[in-house]
């Protein structure tokens, strides 16, 4: 079950940062410290990972990237 608990901090960083984008646009000064060390958690359980087995996580990575360039473009001056 390790790629079902890597896939649970993928959706929790992605909710993350979807609540971060929703604050900035709403006007709200946020603090992104600590995101860079849940990104590098989760790229550390992925690569732990049996080979094969982060196929599945694929969409939910692409996802969390979406969500990554989003947040970036709404912090753009």
């Amino acid at each position: 079950m390790p790629a079902l608990a890597t896939l649970g901090g993928i959706e929790s960083m992605r909710d993350t940062l979807a609540m971060a984008r929703a604050l900035v646009e709403g006007g709200r000064t946020i603090d992104l410290a600590g995101l860079e060390a849940e990104a590098a958690a989760i790229c550390a359980a992925v690569q732990a990972l049996p080979i094969g087995s982060a196929d599945a996580l694929r969409p939910a990575m692409l996802a969390l990237v979406r969500e990554v360039e989003a947040l970036a473009a709404t912090l753009q001056p």
